[in-house]
């Protein structure tokens, strides 16, 4: 390339813009903190709570909410793009530990929550904007009372398997009742 060609990478022509607008997180937590977790999962999914900042900025819809289930939607754009015009990992990434946490949620009752303790991908084919719609799906593996863990599956338009991830969670809010 020239300097020319190189210059012309900035040029007013090149720019995209994306406005991204979201609801308060705090007054959303504390609607959803009475809530069980699948009812929380369903009333975002329903649009009776407002999505989650994290979500309204890569775009991702929460489309099924199940006991110990959870499938996200994201059609891919350019924004999520890295300088070799493939999705950037950590879209997955915010894809599954999503869907995963969200998983262990539909399982516990108001007050009760997960966080990340650790997050294990493996990446199997590249994803792009030419990839279809994405699915994101995280499902419970095993709920405990101090640590939990959960499978996820990235897949694209086609239902090729892209990234799969394992994680830990562990568990906050009041403590889990013995089942």
């Amino acid at each position: 390339m020239t300097t020319m060609d190189i210059a012309g990478l900035s040029s007013p022509a090149s720019r995209r813009e994306r406005v991204v607008d979201w609801q308060a997180p705090g007054p959303v937590a504390r609607a959803a903190a009475g809530m069980s977790g699948l009812d929380a999962m369903r009333a975002i999914r329903d649009g009776i709570l407002p999505e989650p900042p994290m979500a309204r900025l890569i775009d991702f819809r929460l489309r099924v909410a199940e006991p110990g289930r959870i499938v996200m939607g994201l059609e891919p754009h350019e924004g999520l793009e890295n300088t070799i015009g493939l999705l950037h990992g950590a879209t997955a990434a915010a894809l599954l530990d999503t869907a995963m946490g969200c998983a262990i949620s539909t399982m516990l009752p108001a007050g009760q929550g997960a966080v990340t303790l650790d997050l294990k991908l493996t990446y199997l084919r590249p994803l792009s904007v030419r990839s279809g719609t994405i699915s994101a799906e995280g499902r419970l593996i095993k709920l405990g009372r101090q640590t939990s863990y959960a499978e996820g599956f990235v897949r694209d338009g086609s239902g090729n398997l892209a990234v799969h991830a394992t994680a830990t969670f562990s568990m906050v809010g009041e403590t889990l009742r013995s089942k």
